[in-house]
C-alpha cells in the first residue's frame, strides 16, 4: 500500500488551489479594498495640488511686470525722421516733444601710410608705441614680422592694445597701412611713435604735437555736435543718454541745416494695457482651476478631489482680500482694482472694462504703477503671497512631500499583505495537502480493505457448497 501522494486534490477529488486562491483573495480583500481606495484618493490630491501648483506658477509669471514701475510705467520714444535718430526712453522720461538737430556726428580716428610695393614689403624693426587718450603700448617688430603685413599682425594681436585697429589697404599705387579707432571722441585721437632698430618704423610715426606727420589722418576724432531744443551738446559717443532724463539718442546722420526733427515722449498705454490684461485672464484660470478642484457638480454628482480642502480654501480668502484692497494711501488716481475697471463677477472671476482701463493708464501711468507696483503695491503683495506656496519647502512642496510619504506607506502596506497572504495561502495549501493526503490513504484501506474481504467471502462460499453436496451424494446412495 502507498504512502506517497504526488499531486494535489488526487485523494479528496478537489481543485485545492482554486480553494486556497479563492479564500486567499477573499481573506484580503477588505484590506486591498481599503488600501488601493486610499491609493487613489491619495493620487488624485497629488494630480489636484501639481494642477493648482501650474495655475500658480502662471498667474505668479504674470506678477514680474506689474510690480515694477520701470516696466510698467514705460515711455515711447518716437522721431518724426527716423534717418537722423532713434531713441529709447524709460520710465523715468518726462512726456513731451523736443526739437533735435545734429551738427556732426561722433568720429574715430583713422591714419594712412604712404603706399609700399606690397603687404610683403619689409618696412623696419625696432618699437612701435601706440597711443589713444591717455593709454598706450609698446610692441617690438623684429625680423620675423617687420614687413607690412607682419606689422598689422602684431599691433592687432597686441597685449593691452589702446584701442587700435590695423588693416592693409590696396591700390593701383601700393598698400597702405591703416590704423583705425576703435572708440570716438576728440580724446581719442592715435599717436605712433618708434626707437631703436633699423629707423624703417620712422616711416609709420604720426605725432603731430612734435611735428610728426610720417601718417596721413584720414579721419579726425571728434564728438557729436548736437542741440536739444536750441541748447548745444556734445557727446563723445553717437549714443547718447546724458542729456534727456530716462532718455537714450542713438545719432545716424547730420540735420539739413536749420530743420531740426522732432522727438516725442509720450507714454506707453498700450503695453501696461497689455501686461494687466495677461494679469487678469492669468487670475481667471486660477480662480477657475481652485473651483474646479474643490467645488461639487450637482448634475453629475461629482465632487472635485480638493473638496473641502481647507489650503485652497483659505488661499482663495486670502486671495480675495488682497484683490479687494483700497490703497486709501493713495490720493489721486486709482486706488484699487475697481478702479481700473477690474472687477469680481458672481461667479468667481473677474471682468475687465477696457474703456476705464485704457483712461487711467492714459491719465496718468504712473498712478496705475504705484497701485500695482513698489513695496505696497497689490502685485509684489500678491506675488509675496503666492511665493510662501510656490518656493522650495513652501506650502505646496511641504503637502506634497506629505502625499508621497503616504503613497509610499500604502505602497509598504501592499507589499507587507501581499507576503502575509503569500504565509497564509502557503499555510492553507499545506492543510489542504494533509487532508488530500490522509483521504488518498483512507481510500487505499477502503480499497485494499474491500478487496480483502471480497476474496474472503469467495472463498467461504466455494467451501460451503462442496460440503453440502457431498453430504447429499452418500445419502442418496445410501438409499
Amino acid at each position: 500500500m502507498s504512502s506517497v501522494i504526488s499531486s494535489t486534490g488526487i485523494g479528496s477529488g478537489l481543485d485545492i488551489n482554486s480553494i486556497v486562491s479563492s479564500l486567499t483573495t477573499a481573506k484580503a480583500a477588505p484590506e486591498t479594498n481599503a488600501l488601493n481606495r486610499s491609493k487613489t484618493a491619495l493620487t488624485a490630491e497629488v494630480s489636484a495640488f501639481g494642477t493648482f501648483n501650474s495655475a500658480l506658477a502662471t498667474f505668479q509669471a504674470t506678477l514680474t511686470t506689474l510690480q515694477d514701475p520701470t516696466k510698467l510705467a514705460s515711455r515711447t520714444a518716437a522721431l518724426a525722421d527716423t534717418t537722423i535718430a532713434s531713441a529709447t526712453a524709460t520710465s523715468s522720461a518726462v512726456a513731451g516733444q523736443y526739437s533735435i538737430q545734429v551738427q556732426n556726428l561722433a568720429a574715430a580716428a583713422s591714419l594712412s601710410s604712404n603706399p609700399v610695393a606690397s603687404a610683403a614689403t619689409t618696412i623696419g624693426t625696432g618699437t612701435l608705441t601706440l597711443a589713444v587718450g591717455g593709454a598706450s603700448t609698446s610692441i617690438t617688430i623684429d625680423s620675423t614680422n617687420n614687413t607690412l603685413q607682419g606689422i598689422v599682425a602684431a599691433i592687432n594681436s597686441a597685449t593691452n592694445n589702446p584701442g587700435v585697429t590695423a588693416s592693409i589697404l590696396t591700390t593701383t599705387a601700393g598698400a597702405r597701412l591703416v590704423l583705425s579707432g576703435t572708440a570716438t571722441g576728440a580724446a581719442n585721437t592715435i599717436k605712433v611713435t618708434q626707437s631703436g632698430g633699423d629707423g624703417g618704423l620712422a616711416a609709420l610715426q604720426y605725432d603731430p604735437a612734435n611735428g610728426l606727420k610720417n601718417l596721413t589722418q584720414t579721419q579726425a576724432a571728434a564728438d557729436a555736435n548736437f542741440s536739444v531744443n536750441g541748447y548745444a551738446a556734445t557727446s563723445p559717443s553717437n549714443v547718447v543718454s546724458s542729456v534727456i532724463t530716462g532718455v537714450t539718442l542713438n545719432l545716424l546722420k547730420p540735420t539739413a541745416s536749420g530743420t531740426p526733427t522732432t522727438l516725442t515722449i509720450g507714454n506707453d498705454t498700450q503695453s501696461a494695457q497689455t501686461s494687466i490684461g495677461t494679469f487678469v485672464t492669468a487670475l481667471n484660470g486660477l480662480q477657475t482651476s481652485i473651483q474646479s478642484l474643490t467645488g461639487y457638480d450637482a448634475a453629475t454628482q461629482t465632487a472635485g478631489p480638493l473638496l473641502g480642502n481647507q489650503t485652497l480654501l483659505s488661499f482663495q480668502s486670502q486671495l480675495s482680500k488682497i484683490l479687494g484692497q483700497v490703497n486709501s494711501s493713495i490720493s489721486s488716481g486709482p486706488n484699487s482694482l475697481a478702479a481700473l475697471g477690474i472687477a469680481a463677477n458672481p461667479q468667481g472671476t473677474f471682468s475687465t472694462n477696457a474703456t476705464t482701463l485704457s483712461n487711467a493708464l492714459t491719465a496718468s501711468v504712473s498712478s496705475v504703477a504705484k497701485l500695482l507696483s513698489g513695496p505696497n503695491g497689490i502685485a509684489t503683495q500678491l506675488n509675496s503671497f503666492v511665493t510662501q506656496y510656490t518656493q522650495a519647502g513652501g506650502l505646496l512642496d511641504t503637502i506634497n512631500t506629505s502625499l508621497q510619504s503616504s503613497l509610499s506607506n500604502i505602497t509598504k502596506q501592499q507589499a507587507d499583505l501581499t507576503a502575509r497572504m503569500a504565509v497564509y495561502s502557503a499555510t492553507l495549501t499545506s492543510e489542504y495537502n494533509a487532508m488530500d493526503t490522509a483521504v488518498a490513504l483512507l481510500k487505499q484501506t477502503q480499497t485494499y480493505l474491500s478487496q480483502a474481504f471480497n476474496t474472503n467471502s469467495g472463498s467461504s462460499s466455494n467451501s460451503t457448497s462442496t460440503s453440502t453436496g457431498l453430504g447429499s451424494g452418500t445419502l442418496n446412495t445410501g438409499g
